[in-house]
C-alpha cells in the first residue's frame, strides 16, 4: 500500500482527490450504509428552503449515491432516532450520536444576552408545557408561526420554541410539509447522549476532528467553516484534534488532513453527477476556487438582471473535475434545462449523462434545453440527449 506519510506535502491533484474520496465521490458508494451512511460520513447536511428538481438535503445522497427513492431518503433522515436538526454550517441534519458536541453552542445561545425578537412572560414555559403534554407538534399547531406580517414578524410561540431548539431543550426531529415538528429533547434524543458533560474544549475537538475527516484535507478556514466555528477555536484544538498538518503545492495558506485519508492513495471510479449548490463538496467559495478551479456562486437570492447562470445553478461533478453547470426547472414530466454552461467538449456527454440520470430519478420523461452558454455545443448536447 501507498502511503502519504504526516506532514507530508502533496500535489494539488492529491488534495483534490482526497477531498472527493472523503466526501464520498470517489470509490465505491457506500450502497449498504445508505442515506444514513451519508449522513455519518459528512457529518452535516444543509437543509434549504429552495426545491427546484428536489430539495437539497436530498440532493446530498442523490449526488453520492444515484436515484435513492425520496421517500426512502426522508425516512432514513427522520425515522427511528437517527437524526437532528440544529445549527452547524446552517440549519443541517445531525446524526443523533453528536448531539454532546454541540453542547458549546447550546451554552452559547442560553448565555446570549440579547436577541431580536422580545418574548411575553410566560411564552416559553407555555410552549413547554404543551409539547409535554401534546407530543411533538408543528409552530403551527403550538399557536401560530406569524403573526400575520412579514415573513419575520414571528408570534410568541413560535419565537419560544425556536428558543428552546437554539438552548436544546426542544429538538427538531422531522419535517412536515417542510414545517419543522418539535418535540421535547428528553423524549426525542437517547438518554445515552441527552446531556451536556462534555467542555467547550472537547466539543470543538471534535467538530474539528469530524470536519477535517469530511473534508480530507483542509486549511483552518475549511475546517473552521464545516461547523461555523471560530478560528480562534479552531487555533485552540487543532493540535490535540488528530489531525495532522500538511503542505499543499499551490495552497498559500497551512494545512491539515485527516490520518487516515493520508494511509493510501485515493482510487475507484469517480460519480458523473449534478451537485446542489449546497452540497458539502463546495460548501466554501474559495476551497472550490482552489481545489477545482471553480467559482460557484447560488444567484437564487440576486436580483435576475445581474445572474450569470441563473438561479438554482447546480455544478456538474464528472472526473473528479467541475465541468460547468446547469440551471434546472421542472414542466411536468419535462426537465427544462434554463441555461447551460460547459467547461469544453468533453464536457458534453458528462451533461448528457447527468441530465438524462436527474431527470428520471424526479419522474420526467424529456429534458429540454433553454439556453446554453456555448452556441457551438449546443447541437453536441441536444444530440447527446436523444
Amino acid at each position: 500500500m501507498t502511503t502519504v506519510p504526516p506532514s507530508a506535502t502533496l500535489s494539488a491533484d492529491e488534495a483534490r482527490r482526497i477531498a472527493l474520496r472523503a466526501q464520498g465521490f470517489l470509490g465505491a458508494p457506500d450502497r449498504r450504509g445508505g442515506v444514513r451512511g451519508v449522513l455519518r460520513g459528512l457529518g452535516a447536511v444543509q437543509l434549504d428552503t429552495i426545491s427546484v428538481l428536489a430539495r437539497s438535503h436530498e440532493l446530498i445522497p442523490y449526488a453520492r449515491l444515484g436515484a435513492v427513492g425520496r421517500r426512502t431518503v426522508e425516512d432514513a433522515y427522520w425515522t427511528e432516532g437517527h437524526s437532528f436538526e440544529y445549527w452547524s454550517h446552517a440549519a443541517c441534519i445531525l446524526p443523533v450520536e453528536e448531539w454532546p458536541h454541540f453542547a458549546f453552542r447550546r451554552r452559547a445561545y442560553r448565555a446570549r444576552p440579547q436577541w431580536h425578537h422580545d418574548l411575553p412572560d410566560g411564552a416559553y414555559d407555555a410552549v413547554i408545557g404543551q409539547l409535554r403534554t401534546e407530543g411533538p407538534l408543528t409552530a403551527t399547531e403550538l399557536g401560530g408561526a406569524k403573526n400575520g406580517g412579514e415573513w419575520w414578524d414571528w408570534s410568541a410561540s413560535k419565537v419560544a420554541v425556536e428558543r428552546a431548539l437554539m438552548y436544546g431543550e426542544v429538538v427538531c426531529t422531522e419535517r412536515r410539509g417542510w414545517k419543522r415538528v418539535y418535540d421535547l429533547a428528553e423524549r426525542a434524543i437517547p438518554d445515552a447522549v441527552l446531556h451536556d458533560d462534555l467542555d467547550d474544549t472537547e466539543c470543538l475537538r471534535r467538530l474539528v476532528r469530524l470536519a477535517g475527516q469530511a473534508l480530507g484535507v483542509g486549511t483552518r478556514s475549511d475546517i473552521a467553516d464545516y461547523h461555523r466555528i471560530k478560528g480562534e477555536q479552531f487555533d485552540a484544538v487543532v493540535a490535540d484534534s488528530g489531525l495532522v498538518p500538511v503542505t499543499v503545492e499551490g495552497w498559500a495558506k497551512p494545512a491539515w488532513a485527516d490520518p487516515e485519508a493520508l494511509a493510501s492513495v485515493p482510487r475507484g471510479r469517480h460519480r458523473t453527477t449534478l451537485l446542489s449548490p449546497f452540497d458539502s463538496l463546495i460548501w466554501e467559495r474559495a476551497r472550490t476556487e482552489r481545489i477545482f478551479g471553480f467559482t460557484h456562486r447560488l444567484e437564487a437570492y440576486v436580483p435576475k438582471p445581474k445572474r450569470v447562470h441563473g438561479y438554482f445553478a447546480m455544478p456538474l461533478l464528472a472526473g473528479g473535475r467541475l465541468l460547468g453547470r446547469v440551471d434546472p426547472a421542472r414542466e411536468g414530466t419535462t426537465l427544462v434545462a434554463r441555461q447551460v454552461s460547459l467547461a469544453g467538449p468533453r464536457a458534453v456527454a458528462p451533461m448528457a449523462q447527468a441530465l438524462r440520470e436527474a431527470a428520471s430519478w424526479v419522474g420526467c420523461d424529456t429534458v429540454r434545453v433553454e439556453r446554453f452558454d456555448h452556441p457551438g455545443l449546443a447541437a453536441d448536447l441536444v444530440k447527446a440527449l436523444d
